[in-house]
């Protein structure tokens, strides 16, 4: 599928932020993790392909470790997928300071997005190959429709352990992300996580990445602490439980590999081919 801006009468095409410095270091390999193979192609190509069924103009890949590497695989990936006009451009993100850190690689990527509203951008994982354009078209539908300047997507999972969980007001709006590690008992019991899909007005996110503060433990900065910046001064913030549980599985071993790995062939088999391109949207 071409992206279009048909596809979004609401406003402009929308951009994506992917994720991909990191190494994976629970994989048992020396490979970066967005490149262990989904469906026969790094994982990371997956993910693209649903920014572009989901009608994103621009990718920006965030790359660190091995960067050469994945930015090798994914040229190899345009190549064989004929992503068409879709603009893949790369940013380095020299060392690993946090989700905040990496999107903030990405700035001059953005200059002109930055400085006047209206443009909006999803920043995802790049280890998350079962994403779904249709999970992110209904982001955005949301994230336009309510004039929020960050929106969530979010999944309900039986066993949340690891995952930040969605706290909600008393209004059951969005109140805060907490991490695994710094949530209360009774927080750890929210089986509602964060899988990381995010749509975010580009000025906002840009501008409020500057008030991030290092975690006290870790000293990284966190993409999660813009949605509870952006509540408190008195912005909009929307979440919407659109994840199915079987697409945030996670891959820390080869053993998870296998697993996302036979359900994304199986989405492969039971759909048509899409034009353009493989890949599971």
């Amino acid at each position: 599928m071409t992206p279009s801006t048909a596809q979004h009468p609401g406003g402009n095409p929308p951009a994506a932020i992917i994720l991909a410095a990191g190494k994976g270091t629970r994989m048992q390999s020396d490979l970066p993790k967005v490149l262990h193979e989904v469906g026969g192609r790094p994982m990371v190509c997956a993910v693209i392909d649903a920014c572009r069924a989901a009608g994103c103009s621009r990718i920006v890949l965030v790359v660190g470790y091995m960067h050469e590497l994945v930015r090798q695989a994914v040229a190899a990936c345009k190549a064989e997928g004929n992503w068409g006009s879709t603009s893949i451009e790369f940013a380095m993100q020299p060392e690993q300071l946090g989700t905040g850190h990496a999107v903030q690689c990405t700035r001059d990527h953005f200059l002109r997005e930055a400085r006047e509203p209206g443009h909006d951008v999803f920043v995802l994982a790049g280890d998350g190959p079962l994403i779904r354009s249709h999970t992110l078209n209904a982001l955005l539908e949301l994230h336009r429709s309510t004039g929020s300047l960050a929106t969530l997507a979010t999944s309900v999972i039986d066993d949340p352990a690891g995952y930040g969980r969605i706290v909600r007001d008393a209004a059951r709006g969005f109140s805060a992300i907490v991490e695994h590690k710094d949530a209360t008992p009774a927080q750890r019991a929210i089986r509602e996580i964060n899988p990381s899909y995010y749509c975010f007005d580009v000025q906002s996110l840009f501008s409020t990445l500057l008030k991030v503060t290092p975690n006290a433990g870790s000293g990284e900065y966190y993409v999660t602490d813009v949605p509870g910046l952006l509540l408190r001064s008195g912005r909009r913030v929307e979440l919407i439980d659109a994840v199915s549980p079987e697409d945030v599985l996670s891959i820390n071993t080869p053993e998870q590999l296998a697993e996302v790995d036979r359900i994304y062939r199986s989405r492969l088999h039971s759909q048509p081919p899409r034009i353009g391109g493989k890949g599971a949207a």
